[in-house]
């Protein structure tokens, strides 16, 4: 009698080497991930690089961000401190800033908000009718909660629009999680040693009683014939027989019970605890920076996108009107940086602590180095490259409606002063042979 088929050698060896060759496939792939994980270990945090471009580049251009500190323990404070401007050249797409909150983005609960403020003013609450084309200034004061390396942004949420974050910077969070601690004072002078676990006790038991109570009324009805008894019920024509005078009983006795918890825990909350503050749900009002020092009135002509190249290209015609020759410093977008390295003072630009990865190592290319002297008008034409633009995801503008691009651009002085402009203008995608 012939042998079956999948007894078969040449068959068998066949099926013991698919089953290698997949097995290998499949280490391999897995472990080409695993490297690509720990080799971009930054680009699992970036969640704003879902975010459309014209959300990133035309709302609002934070600069001057620092973070005093990269490590810190557990219960251990750290701040960050900045500015932002409210793009003048605001999308039609996006809400206008009418309702503001601002607040520290993380990737979870992995840190402490203890305080926040917007120009001076607590932001405990959400600001109204911020103004475009102005200046704002935060700070941020956090402390670590979780151990671990956390990606923290300071953040700005819209109304009708969602959260615009700042730059991310790496925190790192040691110690253990159980150490961490809340302490609060109230008004009443209680001292409360840990407010994350505050009345958490009494909670439960309150659901507690609400969950007997449901289990009870449902239960109660249950065990009395359901749905096709019901039913025939209804067809003879006897809903008398539906409900009977012990159903009614227990739901008036039920329903007394319920209304006598509810104002009885009201009444007992209300001399338990006489002084409470309800969530705070009105918005402050905060005046803007004063204008900053500007003497450069700077019109883009031109602005074109190298899509093989990464690079932006930008022709502009400056004019100085201040007494001083002013050098271009500085071109910043969706947080990221392009420093001119011949510029006076260049090398201070970038502070030590702000994120390398948002940062443009060939920095920022001119067609005219020299000064912009007092009263002189001229056409300058800037590059802006760098694989950021692709890591970021910032290239996809150019499939938007509109097609603009907006950003801020920084001059500097002989004595090391530094001014501000804000330029935007509609960009073109062009495609050059390398």
């Amino acid at each position: 009698m012939p042998k079956p088929v999948l007894e078969h050698p040449t068959f068998k060896g066949k099926i013991v080497l698919l089953i290698q060759k997949t097995m290998k496939q499949f280490a391999l792939w897995l472990g080409l991930a695993l490297v690509a994980g720990v080799a971009t270990e930054s680009a699992w945090a970036h969640g704003e690089r879902s975010q459309e471009p014209y959300l990133r580049t035309r709302t609002v251009q934070y600069y001057d961000v620092h973070y005093d500190k990269q490590t810190v323990k557990v219960n251990e404070e750290f701040t960050s401190i900045g500015k932002f401007r409210l793009m003048e050249d605001w999308p039609d797409a996006v809400s206008l800033p009418e309702t503001v909150f601002l607040a520290a983005y993380a990737p979870g609960p992995m840190i402490t908000r203890v305080e926040s403020y917007l120009n001076g003013v607590p932001a405990r609450q959400s600001f109204s009718k911020l103004e475009l084309g102005r200046d704002y200034e935060f700070k941020l004061v956090m402390k670590g909660r979780v151990p671990g390396r956390h990606h923290i942004h300071p953040l700005l949420s819209v109304e009708g629009s969602g959260p615009l974050v700042g730059p991310g910077q790496w925190i790192e969070v040691t110690g253990n999680k159980a150490d961490y601690v809340m302490p609060v004072t109230t008004m009443n002078g209680l001292k409360i040693d840990n407010i994350e676990f505050y009345g958490t006790a009494r909670a439960l038991k309150w659901y507690g009683v609400w969950i007997a109570l449901a289990a009870f009324w449902l239960l109660f009805w249950l065990v009395r014939p359901l749905l096709l008894p019901r039913w025939i019920a209804l067809n003879k024509g006897r809903e008398d027989v539906l409900i009977t005078s012990r159903d009614i009983t227990v739901g008036v006795v039920l329903g007394v019970v319920v209304v006598a918890i509810s104002f009885g825990g009201y009444i007992y909350a209300n001399k338990e605890y006489p002084y409470v503050v309800p969530l705070q749900a009105g918005t402050n009002k905060v005046d803007p920076l004063p204008l900053p020092k500007s003497d450069v009135k700077v019109v883009v002509t031109k602005a074109t996108y190298d899509v093989p190249g990464r690079a932006m290209y930008v022709t502009a015609r400056m004019t100085n009107n201040g007494p001083e020759a002013v050098s271009i410093l500085e071109f910043a977008t969706a947080n990221l940086r392009f420093v001119n390295l011949q510029a006076p003072g260049a090398d201070k630009v970038i502070s030590p602590d702000y994120p390398r990865d948002l940062v443009a190592r060939a920095g920022m290319g001119l067609t005219d180095q020299k000064p912009l002297m007092p009263g002189e008008t001229r056409e300058i034409k800037f590059e802006a490259s760098d694989a950021m633009w692709e890591v970021e995801r910032l290239v996809s503008f150019l499939t938007d409606v509109d097609s603009k691009f907006g950003g801020l651009l920084f001059f500097v002085d002989k004595s090391g002063n530094r001014m501000m402009t804000e330029i935007g203008g509609p960009i073109l995608p062009t495609f050059t042979a390398l």
